[in-house]
């Protein structure tokens, strides 16, 4: 959201924010979702100072709302000398040209409004890339509304030529970088490909956090890995995923990876424009579902993410669910956790996190028990032992040493040269 065109001295864009309640939505569900429109204006740099909303069975062909409402929206905003709409669902191109036309003053809908809060945060070449294909995508079928001063031009023998001309012009530039962004892509996908393969390489099993925005993933990565990366109480603070590798106390690594955080109605322009980066979810071994516990709409959130899950088809992994933010709660956190079959977390304070490290590797796929000779030669492969697994016993030997270890299967094959006997006994040891 940028500088206001009526000049505010501040250069904060004034917003009325409106919705339409359907028959089969409750009101408290259209209060929560404008409540959350709030934040995403105030997470773009505006500031709300009026909501609207109508019941209706249907939305109106032309207008959205009906006409009556769009009069009233003009009164409020003029009133609060607003410069700004924004609808909470997504317009059509001639809606959102009719609306503006009648209020005089600049219309979005919540996926324009997301698609700008993106291109804010945005850090990366590949962020930036993915914000601008979803930001042409949206783009693409809106053209015509951008060319209003060529309309006495649109109709009739020999007014056809410089409107559509033009329109037909930026089309094609869009189509051609639309075309070059996906290309980059899809070399962003085979280098993220290459990355994952050496990250499995490694024999480090991935957990891959996931939520609804501002649950606290960030906050929780930085925990877990002594990392800091730039975490807040906004929404979309990261787009960028990242990976670092846990080392939790008395138990096997595991490699946590970050990713952009899911909201109701996330614009299908982003779904498709960040499936690269969604993608890492599908080579995960593990979904660490980070919820708010203090939000209100908590049961709202797990559901949209949820949904988003399936829409990726990730939905079959093992999942982890952290009730985040317990600090803030009044009632008892472990009966809010235990509701859900969660584990209660406060990620800004360190409560809870051991237990929900011993909940990661419950979930992990299991690791195998063997006894391994190795020669001092492969201090490589006696390095993994330590730093890839854990290592129950050890007896040094001429020339060589025997361990008993635990190691994920995949490493355990790779070493397979070196094992003496099968060491299930152990198992009961490792539990």
């Amino acid at each position: 959201m940028r500088r206001s065109h009526n000049g505010n001295r501040n250069g904060q864009e004034r917003a009325v924010i409106g919705a339409l309640r359907r028959p089969t939505q409750r009101r408290w569900q259209i209060e929560e979702s404008l409540d959350e429109l709030t934040g995403l204006v105030t997470a773009a740099g505006g500031a709300v100072v009026g909501r609207v909303t109508q019941e209706r069975s249907a939305p109106t062909p032309g207008l959205y709302f009906g006409r009556g409402k769009i009069d009233e929206l003009g009164e409020a905003a003029r009133a609060a000398g607003a410069d700004l709409f924004v609808c909470d669902d997504s317009l059509l191109p001639i809606q959102e040209r009719n609306i503006s036309q009648a209020l005089g003053i600049k219309v979005i809908d919540r996926t324009a409004l997301i698609l700008d809060i993106f291109a804010q945060r945005a850090r990366t070449s590949e962020g930036k890339l993915q914000v601008e294909l979803a930001q042409l995508t949206y783009l693409m079928p809106r053209l015509v509304g951008q060319w209003t001063h060529l309309e006495r031009l649109g109709g009739g023998i020999g007014t056809r030529g410089p409107g559509e001309t033009q329109l037909e012009s930026d089309r094609r530039v869009i189509r051609r970088r639309l075309m070059a962004i996906r290309r980059e892509l899809e070399g962003v996908q085979v280098h993220r490909r290459l990355r994952r393969q050496g990250r499995r390489r490694t024999g480090f099993p991935v957990v891959a956090l996931v939520g609804y925005t501002n649950a606290g993933k960030t906050t929780l990565l930085n925990r877990f890995a002594g990392s800091r990366f730039t975490a807040a109480d906004q929404l979309f603070v990261t787009l960028d995923p990242a990976a670092r590798a846990v080392h939790p106390d008395g138990g096997p690594p595991f490699i946590l990876t970050d990713t952009v955080g899911f909201i109701r109605k996330l614009p299908h322009e982003l779904v498709a424009a960040f499936r690269a980066t969604l993608e890492e979810l599908a080579d995960a071994d593990v979904l660490l579902h980070v919820v708010d516990a203090s939000h209100p709409a908590l049961e709202e959130h797990v559901r949209a993410v949820e949904e988003l899950l399936r829409e990726l088809h990730v939905d079959d992994r093992p999942a982890v669910l952290a009730m985040n933010k317990i600090d803030r709660l009044e009632v008892d956190a472990a009966l809010v956790a235990a509701r859900r079959g969660g584990v209660g977390i406060s990620a800004a304070t360190g409560e809870g996190i051991d237990a929900l490290v011993a909940a990661i590797q419950r979930a992990l796929p299991p690791g195998g028990c063997a006894t391994l000779r190795i020669p001092h030669a492969d201090g490589a492969a006696l390095a993994l032992c330590y730093e890839r697994g854990r290592v129950l016993a050890r007896r040094d030997g001429a020339g060589h040493v025997e361990l008993d270890v635990e190691l994920p299967l995949r490493l355990l094959g790779a070493l397979a040269r070196y094992r003496v006997a099968e060491s299930s006994s152990m198992l009961g040891m490792v539990d």
